[in-house]
């Protein structure tokens, strides 16, 4: 008769020890033999008609040890359920374990011992205490104008003046890499690309005016840009910082372009707003504004999300069986790692780990449930976000079509049902935590973002 016996070795770690006799593993290893017997190929004897005593000489060991261990793991899997027992991933077997005691000339009382990581009891932080901030970025008239401009350039018509003559025209270049005197480099940086003149440096802007097709320049990169559009240029060029200081490029141009704006009228209204219905520039601006408000609302729902997300995760106490958790990511997680990539890795990992325990405590208490229509909605807004497409036309037998297939995909199913439970969950606790709006500006608030980034990281 089988037993198991259990001993703490640890915080939340604990050893079972499965014995098991004769009885429980020789009846099914028996079985075993004859079911062998019967699918055998074995010359000299016809297929279903192999004495299992010459089954027993050629596979018994593999089938005895095969037994043996198989019945091991049913009583130790049997007890974790009869038990009640939440472990986190799967019992490790012990070094002690001795698989070469199993002998099928030798049948007899055979044990293995495992340690388990037992998962823990803990009382999520209490949000309902706590106050976190709902940032409200104020849409300015500036912020509205530069969204109408890039619209009007969007939506233009592309010309081809003769010369260059203001900031806004578009050069179609190539650089060349030369030396001081402007002489090519022999296997030097070759590399075209389209920028608008006023991406470079405003005191290199006036060398461009009255510029036409195919002439150059001789330019030092590093003078030629400032700011992102340096480091943009720099990285499309695949160059340093430190080498741009020595780089010379002939800036030849090939093309010189200009976007004349499109007009204000009924046709860009329907182009820049299709489904909406836009009559004059005071209903325009009036979208746009909504359009800029529904963006930064968006990330500042986001960003009050990732402050509950730190509020639930630093203030919910929980612990955890370290060690066992380092050697399961060692020896029995599906990627093995080695000590120095656990030390390195185990503080994301606990996070995650703790992260889960949360949101599956929430999920329970809260009766959080994901249903197949959720997912459903999931996959159509997913569509309509790639496509461009709005409600309306969520009718078309397509989409319906689209949907049923995705239905069909598990990884979808899977990907999306966490997803759409974490929102849920994010929701219950957004509407259980304390809010306060605040309104701020957008130079401000992209601060608090790059602050709050940095400290998380």
């Amino acid at each position: 008769m089988a037993t198991v016996t259990r001993e703490n070795i640890g915080l939340l770690n604990d050893k079972i020890t499965v014995k098991i006799g004769k009885e429980d593993y020789l009846p099914s290893f028996e079985k075993s033999l004859k079911n062998y017997s019967k699918q055998a190929s074995i010359p000299g004897f016809r297929k279903g008609m192999v004495p299992v005593g010459i089954i027993k000489k050629m596979h018994g060991q593999s089938v005895f040890t095969d037994e043996v261990l198989r019945t091991v793991e049913k009583e130790l899997g049997n007890y974790l359920v009869n038990e009640k027992l939440e472990v986190f991933g799967q019992p490790l077997p012990l070094p002690e374990n001795d698989a070469s005691q199993i002998n099928v000339n030798k049948p007899e009382e055979y044990s293995f011992s495992f340690e388990i990581g037992i998962k823990p009891e803990f009382t999520v932080a209490d949000i309902a205490s706590k106050t976190v901030t709902q940032y409200k970025v104020d849409v300015t008239d500036e912020m509205v104008d530069q969204e109408l401009e890039r619209l009007q350039m969007r939506h233009g018509k592309m010309t081809d003046p003769e010369s260059v003559s203001s900031d806004d025209n578009v050069l179609n270049v190539t650089f060349i890499e030369t030396d001081a005197e402007g002489n090519e480099t022999e296997g030097g940086i070759k590399k075209d690309n389209s920028l608008l003149v006023k991406y470079f440096a405003p005191d290199f802007r006036k060398e461009l005016t009255g510029k036409k097709k195919d002439e150059s320049l001789l330019i030092h990169v590093a003078k030629a840009f400032e700011g992102k559009e340096k480091e943009w240029v720099l990285n499309d060029l695949g160059l340093s910082e430190e080498e741009a200081g020595a780089k010379y490029f002939k800036l030849l141009i090939t093309k010189v372009g200009l976007v004349e704006k499109a007009e204000l009228n009924e046709d860009f209204y329907k182009v820049a707003f299709p489904g909406k219905e836009i009559g004059n520039e005071e209903e325009l601006r009036k979208t746009i504004k909504e359009d800029i408000q529904a963006q930064w609302d968006a990330q500042s729902k986001s960003h009050r999300q990732h402050e509950l997300y730190h509020l639930l995760l630093e203030d919910t106490q929980i612990s955890f069986p370290e060690d066992f958790l380092k050697r399961w990511m060692e020896t029995g997680a599906e990627q093995q790692k080695t000590p120095e990539q656990v030390e390195q890795e185990f503080p994301g990992f606990l996070n995650q780990l703790k992260w889960s325990l949360i949101t599956e405590k929430i999920g329970a208490e809260q009766k959080i449930e994901v249903a197949p229509d959720d997912i459903k909605a999931f996959a159509k807004q997913q569509l309509f976000g790639y496509m461009g497409m709005n409600t309306l036309d969520a009718e078309q037998p397509w989409i319906e079509d689209y949907v049923n297939r995705m239905m069909q995909d598990r990884k979808f199913i899977e990907d999306s049902y966490h997803r759409i439970r974490t929102e849920k969950i994010f929701e219950w606790a957004e509407t259980n935590a304390g809010k306060e709006e605040k309104p701020i500006s957008a130079e401000d608030f992209n601060q608090l973002l790059a602050e709050h980034q940095h400290h998380h990281h």
